[in-house]
């Protein structure tokens, strides 16, 4: 028994008529009355009753159209829900963030266009460091992540910056520099314990917090190493130590910790980069890419208008 079979059953039932459910059908009549004979032999029971002015159902008949009818219209259902997969408007969608890429304000706007236009797709959310994100991506155990500064560059990966932010410097509230409310140069921290995010987290932010104090200098003393920028401004909070974040993760500990820019000119600042497979960019994938993107452009500056002369 074949889908088509159910199809030309119901077609006789609801036309009453063998003929005229050929037509119905674009088919001979000969042959769909074969195939009804086909189908009741099959099922062992008789469907219809013929008699000269049509067909009629028989109890068995009646009780194999309310089969018949459930099997038709959840294949039909089927179909569209694989059209709409295939559309990219239902399914999965996995996505790994850092924990600092996670406290800008970008990633749960974007999370949220995502649903509000896509409803049918499943967000399944990761968080981990960028090395675990990156590696995850590549492995295809996630669709894409939102990271800070690469760790690595697999050639099989897309790195696409979205924003960029400037970089604070967190102090423990009763830091000597806070009274001071000025933009620090890297030369005031001298002396301080530094509290960095450990390798391979996030190298290239620390990487060149690091080479930029050299150039100044001095080689900065690690206090602390950790797996996550959270926890760095948690010993912050406690007094251990000093630490360099993205500006969008200064609502942390307001009470405890006071945030500082750098003077102009340090060539420093946080990214947020998008990381993902281009030859899978398909499907609900695409749709977050897009989303990502658009959302991106509503937190960048807007360039100043020029005044007519």
């Amino acid at each position: 028994m074949e889908i088509r079979h159910l199809r030309y059953f119901l077609a006789v039932a609801d036309a009453g008529h063998m003929t005229r459910a050929a037509e119905r059908l674009g088919i001979q009549q000969p042959p769909l009355s074969l195939q009804i004979k086909s189908l009741e032999k099959e099922l062992g029971v008789t469907l219809f009753h013929r008699h000269p002015k049509g067909v009629s159902l028989s109890d068995a008949g009646r009780l194999f159209e309310l089969e018949a009818r459930r099997l038709v219209d959840d294949m039909a259902a089927m179909r569209q829900r694989m059209a709409r997969v295939a559309r990219g408007e239902l399914g999965v969608l996995n996505v790994g963030f850092t924990s600092s890429a996670a406290a800008h304000s970008f990633t749960p706007e974007a999370l949220r266009a995502c649903r509000r236009a896509w409803p049918g797709i499943a967000l399944s959310i990761r968080e981990d460091h960028a090395a675990g994100i990156t590696e995850a991506v590549e492995a295809g155990r996630l669709h894409c992540g939102l990271i800070r500064v690469p760790v690595s560059q697999p050639d099989s990966l897309t790195f696409e910056t979205l924003l960029r932010e400037p970089v604070l410097v967190a102090l423990p509230g009763d830091h000597r520099l806070v009274s001071a409310r000025r933009a620090l140069k890297l030369a005031d921290l001298q002396g301080d314990g530094f509290i960095l995010v450990r390798q391979p987290g996030a190298p290239g932010l620390y990487a060149n917090l690091l080479s930029l104090c050299e150039a100044q200098g001095f080689r900065p003393r690690i206090a602390a190493e950790v797996e996550r920028m959270v926890t760095s401004l948690n010993l912050v909070a406690a007094g251990a130590g000093i630490a360099v974040v993205p500006a969008s993760m200064q609502g942390l500990h307001p009470h405890a910790v006071v945030y500082l820019p750098l003077a102009d000119g340090t060539p420093l600042d946080a990214p947020l980069t998008l990381v993902y497979r281009a030859a899978d960019a398909v499907g609900p994938a695409a749709h977050f890419l897009n989303i990502a993107r658009e959302t991106a452009r509503k937190f960048r500056p807007r360039a100043p208008r020029r005044r007519a002369t």
